[in-house]
């Protein structure tokens, strides 16, 4: 019997531990998505208590705490931050095959060397230990990052952004990169027509240009994307239900976008447009600069209107979707590739049923000017789990070029997640050494090694050109 979460935790053979050990625990970290606070790496900020960096906007832990009876006024609400966490503790004992249990515990031990299972009963002992840690320059923010191994992370920043920490952080002479990504889905969200007119018209203050046409706003929002670039952007991310690929006119858009103006209702064929053309419109610009662009799609948002109300969104009420996606995304790259101004492109899917449809869609649109032109990312938000991971592992294997995959990355609010990099390379170092001990690859652990650390770091590092 194993020990839980020992030195070999989820290596399985004795290949697997020498890929990992050998050639994966030592390699950096690119995280190329996530949703830190660029604020918090600028200050170097020192967190008051763990609650503050593991529990404050971690929607996963909150749904765990829901779903195990928590009353909201420990999770969200008033409760104090020690009362918070004991809470978050008397839950962990019930998250066993969540992956909550498992990322739960690599992040005491690799951050703070702790290796108690954590439960009610030590909540206060383990509480008391991490805060003496947590007000050390050694566990600063940038402390953090740096105990990972951090080398480059990109956070998500809207178009109106003025990157005044990116600038900080750049200027601080700080060894780590932080650069932004351009995130423009309230630019085109026109579901809230109210919501979008208020957008415009922050845009239009912060430029100091009136926005009253199409082309008065596609020029605002692209200044934006140069002024991301000036900033060191070289990537943008939509989080979309699905890729909008509708036939549109550009007179059609810009009489759709009048009608925006004029806070006046679209139908449902006006709104497709709309987004078809912004989303196009988008990637011809990240194209022209040689951005990265990702995809996040099918996310069914906001489902509980009644704690919506109450708490807003991105607080745990997201679940998968089952949109189609296979056709309009099809319709939308081969527009962009038929123009040859389709950038480098990371595809991800939330359900699982679209695994092969997004393993075989990249490979329509690898033209051999990139290796991995086109990529699918890894198991994103309710995949990003042992089982999610494999799944995709051996889908991209099976259907791509796994040994070109730009790998891993946290989409997380938290700067403790990243031990997600290591939960990873655990997984991948062990389906290669399974294949190795079954005789379904060669024990050349050379070339094994340097394709687990291409996939580790060096193929982001070279796709994002950082």
């Amino acid at each position: 019997m194993k020990n839980f979460l020992d030195e070999n935790f989820l290596l399985q053979t004795k290949t697997a531990q020498t890929l990992y050990h050998e050639f994966a625990k030592q390699m950096p970290i690119i995280d190329y998505h996530n949703h830190l606070m660029p604020e918090q790496i600028a200050e170097d900020k020192n967190f008051e208590n763990i609650t503050q960096v593991w529990l404050y906007g971690d929607h996963y832990k909150w749904r765990a705490m829901r779903a195990n009876g928590v009353d909201e006024y420990y999770i969200t609400g008033g409760a104090s931050d020690f009362e918070k966490f004991e809470k978050w503790a008397e839950t962990v004992p019930y998250t066993l095959r969540n992956p909550l249990y498992h990322w739960t515990h690599l992040e005491l031990q690799r951050y703070f060397d702790i290796h108690e299972v954590l439960s009610g009963a030590n909540a206060k002992k383990i509480y008391d230990e991490c805060n003496a840690k947590l007000q050390t320059k050694e566990y600063s923010v940038q402390g953090l990052l740096r105990k990972m191994n951090v080398k480059t992370l990109c956070t998500t920043d809207d178009p109106l952004d003025n990157l005044e920490y990116h600038q900080q952080i750049k200027n601080s002479g700080t060894d780590l990169r932080v650069l932004p990504a351009f995130r423009p889905d309230k630019a085109m969200n026109a579901d809230d027509i109210a919501g979008l007119n208020q957008y415009i018209d922050k845009l239009s203050n912060l430029i100091g240009i009136a926005i009253s046409t199409y082309d008065a706003y596609l020029s605002a929002l692209k200044s934006r994307h140069d002024y991301f670039a000036k900033n060191g952007a070289s990537v943008s991310d939509h989080g979309l239900e699905q890729i909008y690929a509708e036939d549109y006119t550009i007179e059609e858009v810009k009489n759709i976008f009048l009608k925006i103006r004029a806070n006046a209702s679209l139908t449902l064929a006006e709104n497709l447009k709309f987004k078809s053309a912004m989303l196009f419109n988008f990637a011809l610009w990240d194209h022209e600069k040689g951005w990265v662009q990702q995809f996040h799609l099918g996310a069914l948002r906001n489902n509980n209107n009644r704690l919506l109300s109450s708490l807003g969104p991105d607080t745990g009420f997201d679940s998968i979707g089952d949109f189609v996606q296979g056709k309009q995304l099809a319709k939308f790259l081969n527009k962009l590739d038929s123009g040859n101004t389709l950038a480098k492109t990371i595809l991800y899917n939330l359900n699982p049923a679209d695994n092969e449809l997004m393993a075989t869609m990249i490979g329509n649109y690898n033209d051999g000017t990139v290796a991995g032109k086109v990529q699918w990312g890894s198991a994103w938000w309710f995949l990003d789990q042992k089982d999610g991971m494999i799944k995709q592992l051996n889908t991209l294997s099976n259907m791509g070029l796994l040994s070109r995959f730009v790998g891993m990355l946290t989409d997380s609010r938290s700067f403790l997640s990243f031990p997600r990099h290591e939960y990873f390379r655990r997984i991948l170092c062990d389906l290669f050494g399974t294949d190795v001990e079954n005789g379904e690859l060669p024990n050349d652990k050379e070339w094994l090694g340097k394709v687990i650390q291409d996939i580790c770091y060096n193929n982001a590092k070279t796709y994002f050109n950082f």
